[in-house]
């Protein structure tokens, strides 16, 4: 029986020891980490370019406010396939729905600059500049109760035109996944 008790109370002291203490406020700071899997595809707007499509992996880190109906954050990541390794800094915005006390889906847009880029293309590697990328994310946020952890389910589009020139010809991009991403809250 002590042990029943102990447990118990040990669980009260955690659930009590890890709320926000900054209930009172109309805004949340947080920072997180995100996991995605996906893909990315390579084309050209001629269409003379023979377009490569490749599964990836990304993996992320966020800083972010969360107000009551909009949330901004900035984000890092760094996405990589067998062919291709690239880091992007994108500055996003968020728009929530009113949902459920536990789930809240939301809608959201990004832009930001894919930082460095390599593709390995046959037997040279192709190296660009920084350049421009456009995202869209639709999602869900699972609030936990009584900890101060939010966890996100989304999908994830982003558009990358002209990471590259190959054969005077401008090649665009487009990475899409399935992202998982967890949130400590201050």
């Amino acid at each position: 029986m002590k042990l029943n008790y102990a447990s118990f109370l040990t669980a009260a002291i955690l659930a009590i020891a890890t709320t926000n203490a900054r209930s009172e406020m109309l805004y949340d700071l947080y920072a997180g980490g995100s996991l995605g899997l996906g893909g990315i595809s390579m084309y050209s707007e001629e269409d003379e370019f023979d377009g490569d499509d490749w599964s990836a992996r990304s993996y992320g880190a966020v800083l972010g406010i969360d107000l009551p109906v909009v949330r901004f954050e900035a984000e890092y990541d760094y996405l990589a396939s067998s062919k291709i390794d690239m880091q992007t800094v994108m500055g996003n915005a968020y728009v929530k729905f009113m949902g459920e006390v536990v789930a809240n889906p939301y809608i959201g847009v990004g832009v930001g600059a894919v930082l460095d880029y390599k593709y390995d293309h046959d037997r040279f590697d192709i190296d660009t500049e920084t350049t421009i990328a456009y995202q869209g994310m639709l999602g869900v946020t699972f609030n936990l109760p009584a900890m101060p952890l939010k966890i996100d389910l989304e999908g994830r589009l982003m558009y990358m035109p002209e990471v590259y020139e190959w054969e005077h010809e401008a090649i665009d991009a487009m990475y899409y996944d399935a992202r998982l991403k967890l949130r400590f809250v201050f």
